[in-house]
């Protein structure tokens, strides 16, 4: 699946990903390929992101929200 990570002031992330792993507000969420559609509402915690060589990514996010549709996750983030 493709992932995009972007702040007001940077792209964080923007690549193929195994795995994503976020702080939503009713509890952490993990999305995998071929997800359902959903948006979510983010809160302060740590974005976790498994690329597609099994390399692991760590973001601290203060909130925001998330996209899953179509194979793609765009998480929109302060």
């Amino acid at each position: 699946m493709f992932l995009e990570i972007l702040t007001p002031d940077k792209k964080l992330f923007s690549g193929d990903a195994e795995y994503v792993d976020v702080p939503g507000e009713a509890g952490r969420t993990g999305v995998l390929r071929n997800h359902a559609p959903l948006i979510s509402a983010l809160k302060a915690g740590q974005v976790r992101v498994r690329d597609t060589a099994k390399k692991e990514h760590l973001f601290d996010i203060k909130g925001g929200i998330m996209e899953v549709l179509n194979d793609k996750v765009i998480v929109l983030a302060e």
